[in-house]
C-alpha cells in the first residue's frame, strides 16, 4: 500500500521487520484471540509459523506486494505497535466475490474500537481500489460476538446462518456470512469511511 489507511487509534499498513518477532509470539498456541478467530480449523505448528514469518520477512526485503494487498497489518498510530491483522480473500474471484477478515491479537486491545476502525478503512479502501467489487463478505460463527457486532456495527448484513455447522470445544454453532453492497457502503459512508470517525 503507498500509503497507510489513517484512523483516529489505528493505521493499516504494510508489514515491517520489526512487527515479526510479535507475529511469531502472537501465533504461540493460547493465545485468547485463538478461541475466537475460527478455532474449529487447525493451527499451524510453530515450524510452520516460523516459515511464514520467513516468507513475510522475505517479502519485506523485497517490497514484494500485491495490489491492492491481500494481508496488511493493523498498528498502533502513536507508536506503529503491530496490534492485529487484516486481510482480504476470494470467495470467487471470477464473479468478485471477495471476503474480508481481521484479528486483534491482545485482548487488551478488545473493546475498544480499533477493529472497527481497522475494518472501516479497509473495506473503503478494497471498494475505492477495485471497481469491479459489487459486494464484500465477512464469514464468522454464532459464537464470536465481538465479530458479530463489528460486521452489524459497520453496516454489513446477516445473509447466511448455517445452523450447527461448526464445532467448537465439543458444542455446535452456526456458521454466519454477512455483506454489504457497494451502494449500501456509498450510502452508510457518503464522504469515505475515515471522515465518519
Amino acid at each position: 500500500m503507498d500509503d497507510p489507511l489513517v484512523g483516529q487509534r489505528i493505521v493499516v499498513r504494510d508489514w515491517i521487520l520489526e512487527d515479526l518477532p510479535s507475529y511469531r509470539k502472537a501465533q504461540t498456541p493460547g493465545q485468547k484471540w485463538q478461541e475466537l478467530d475460527a478455532p474449529y480449523f487447525p493451527r499451524p505448528s510453530l515450524e510452520a509459523t516460523d516459515r511464514t514469518v520467513e516468507r513475510i520477512a522475505d517479502r519485506i526485503r523485497r517490497g514484494d506486494w500485491p495490489v491492492p494487498r491481500e494481508v496488511a497489518v493493523i498498528a498502533d498510530a502513536t507508536t506503529n505497535d503491530l496490534i492485529g491483522r487484516i486481510s482480504r480473500y476470494w470467495q470467487s474471484e471470477e464473479t468478485h466475490w471477495l471476503s474480508v477478515g481481521l484479528v486483534i491479537f491482545d485482548p487488551e486491545h478488545w473493546g475498544r474500537g480499533l477493529g472497527f476502525e481497522a475494518l472501516g478503512l479497509w473495506s473503503d479502501d478494497l471498494f475505492a481500489s477495485m471497481p469491479q467489487l459489487a459486494r464484500l463478505d465477512l464469514r464468522t460463527w454464532s459464537g464470536n460476538v465481538g465479530m458479530i457486532r463489528l460486521a452489524e456495527k459497520l453496516g454489513y448484513s446477516l445473509e447466511a446462518k448455517f445452523r450447527n455447522a461448526r464445532v467448537v470445544d465439543g458444542k455446535l454453532y452456526d456458521g454466519l456470512g454477512f455483506g454489504v453492497l457497494r451502494e449500501e457502503w456509498a450510502a452508510r459512508y457518503p464522504e469515505g469511511f475515515a471522515k465518519s470517525l
